[in-house]
């Protein structure tokens, strides 16, 4: 099954279990980006942004020092609190063999505390870097960081149950935009994928297919 198959039937799960105002608020937001007129995320051939980073074990990963080993595929997600996001790493954990195959490495950024990236990463085993963004900062240099509107800040915390400000150990209601990016080894911006629609990601073998690309 595609990845996008079974997010699908997890937006159908979504829909079946939460309140009628709560899922429709949802949909809401995701018009609103999607109409807003505003291009989201780097674009190919941009030259990527450096960043030093913690990842679950405290240890400070640089994204130029990365790419002197190869390409680097950047995925910017919401959180281990997100459903969606879960299913895309796992996926992207089933193929990370064939990432590694072709020279590429995978690093995950979110902006969740250090400790939940640690819980994330052992429950789910992911086997590639995992790092925590805190308040969103290189997320807003690849332009994908936005502040979630009023109506969601209050459904997230009230009716989802999950308070981003101490989730996140942040400052603002932030989250990124769902994006993927394959950077080559001269830190240029060879593919970019950016969704609004945090219920669909980027499909594993078309990022394998952009990566043999490079």
């Amino acid at each position: 099954m595609l990845l996008n198959e079974t997010l699908e039937e997890a937006k159908k799960k979504f829909v079946a279990k939460t309140p009628k105002d709560v899922h429709e608020e949802m949909f809401r937001m995701i018009r609103e980006q999607q109409e807003s007129g505003i291009v989201y995320g780097l674009q190919e051939r941009q030259q990527a942004k450096d960043f030093t980073l913690k990842n679950s074990a405290g240890t400070s990963v640089n994204l130029f020092e990365q790419l002197s080993q190869g390409p680097v595929v950047l995925t910017f997600y919401r959180g281990g609190w997100c459903p969606f996001c879960n299913l895309q790493l796992r996926a992207y954990q089933n193929i990370l063999p064939q990432i590694e195959e072709l020279g590429g490495q995978l690093i995950a950024i979110s902006p969740q505390s250090p400790d939940h990236t640690l819980s994330q990463q052992e429950k789910e085993q992911l086997s590639f870097q995992v790092l925590s963004d805190p308040n969103g900062h290189v997320a807003a240099s690849y332009q994908v960081l936005f502040e979630l509107p009023p109506y969601i800040q209050e459904i997230t915390a009230n009716r989802i149950g999950v308070n981003l400000i101490e989730y996140n150990a942040a400052e603002k209601w932030i989250l990124p935009i769902p994006s993927t990016f394959i950077i080559d080894a001269a830190g240029v911006v060879r593919f970019a994928y950016v969704n609004p629609d945090f219920m669909q990601r980027l499909e594993p073998q078309e990022l394998l297919e952009q990566l043999r690309m490079d």
